[in-house]
C-alpha cells in the first residue's frame, strides 16, 4: 500500500487501537505544551507559523478532495465541506489568516465540543498510515490546538454573546444544509435520518424531533463550557 492509500488491503481503523491511542497521546501532549509555554508562544515571530498552519490545512483539504475524486468516491451528497467539523477547519483557517475574533467565537464551541469528540470517537474507516487517517486527525487536531492557542496564548475568550452568535450561525446554515440534502440526497448534519451505527442520536428521540433535542443539548453543553471557562479564566491567565 502506498501512502496515498491506493490499495484494496488497507487496514481498517479500530477504536482505541495503538494508532488511535498514540494519536490521543500526541493530542494531549501538544495541548499541555501550548498551556505550559503560553507566554513564550505569545511573540510576533510565531505569526509566520500561524499562516503556515493555515496554508497546510488548505493543502490537506485540497489533497483530500483529490483523493476522493481519484478513487471515485467524491459525491455531492456527502463530500462537500458542510459537516460541522469541516466548517470548523474553514473557520480555523480564517482565524489563523486574519486573527479576527468573530472566527474564534464561531470556532470555539464547534472545536472544543465537536472536534474533540470526533478525535476521541472518530467515524473513520482507514488506519495509519493511510492518507484518510492522516487527513482526519490532522484537520481535527489542529482545529482544537488552534482554538487552545488563541485562548491560552492570544487571550481570546468566548463570551455569552459568542455563544449566541454560534446559535444564530448554525440556525442560518441549517436551511442551506436542508436544501443541499434534499437536492443531493445527502445527510449532512444527520438532518434527514440518524446514523446507522449506534450513537448519541439513539437517545434523542425519533425523527425529526431529535434535531431539536440535539440543538438543546448543544445549547446546554455550550453554556456549561462557557461557565467553566469563565471561572478558570484567572488561572489560565496566570
Amino acid at each position: 500500500m502506498d501512502w496515498f492509500g491506493h490499495s484494496h488491503h488497507s487496514i481498517h481503523f479500530s477504536l482505541f487501537s495503538v494508532s488511535h491511542v498514540v494519536t490521543l497521546a500526541i493530542f494531549i501532549f501538544v495541548a499541555v505544551i501550548i498551556f505550559l509555554y503560553r507566554k513564550k508562544l505569545n511573540d510576533s515571530k510565531w505569526r509566520s507559523m500561524e499562516k503556515g498552519t493555515a496554508y497546510s490545512l488548505i493543502l490537506m483539504e485540497i489533497m483530500n478532495h483529490v483523493w476522493m475524486d481519484v478513487h471515485g468516491v467524491w459525491k455531492f451528497g456527502r463530500s462537500m465541506p458542510l459537516e460541522l467539523c469541516n466548517i470548523a477547519v474553514i473557520l480555523c483557517i480564517c482565524l489563523l489568516l486574519t486573527r479576527k475574533k468573530i472566527f474564534f467565537e464561531l470556532l470555539f464551541f464547534i472545536a472544543v465540543l465537536g472536534a474533540t469528540q470526533a478525535i476521541i470517537t472518530p467515524a473513520l474507516t482507514y488506519d495509519f498510515p493511510h492518507f484518510r487517517f492522516l487527513h482526519f486527525f490532522y484537520s481535527h487536531l489542529f482545529a482544537v490546538w488552534v482554538t487552545l492557542y488563541f485562548t491560552l496564548v492570544k487571550g481570546y475568550h468566548p463570551t455569552f454573546r459568542s455563544f449566541t452568535k454560534l446559535i444564530v450561525f448554525i440556525n442560518l446554515l441549517m436551511p442551506i444544509i436542508l436544501f443541499v440534502n434534499k437536492q443531493a440526497n445527502g445527510n449532512y448534519w444527520f438532518l434527514r435520518h440518524k446514523p446507522k451505527s449506534p450513537s448519541l442520536f439513539d437517545v434523542l428521540g425519533p425523527y425529526p424531533w431529535y434535531i431539536l433535542t440535539l440543538e438543546s443539548v448543544l445549547i446546554l453543553i455550550s453554556v456549561i463550557t462557557w461557565l467553566i471557562l469563565r471561572k478558570m479564566r484567572g488561572t489560565i491567565s496566570a
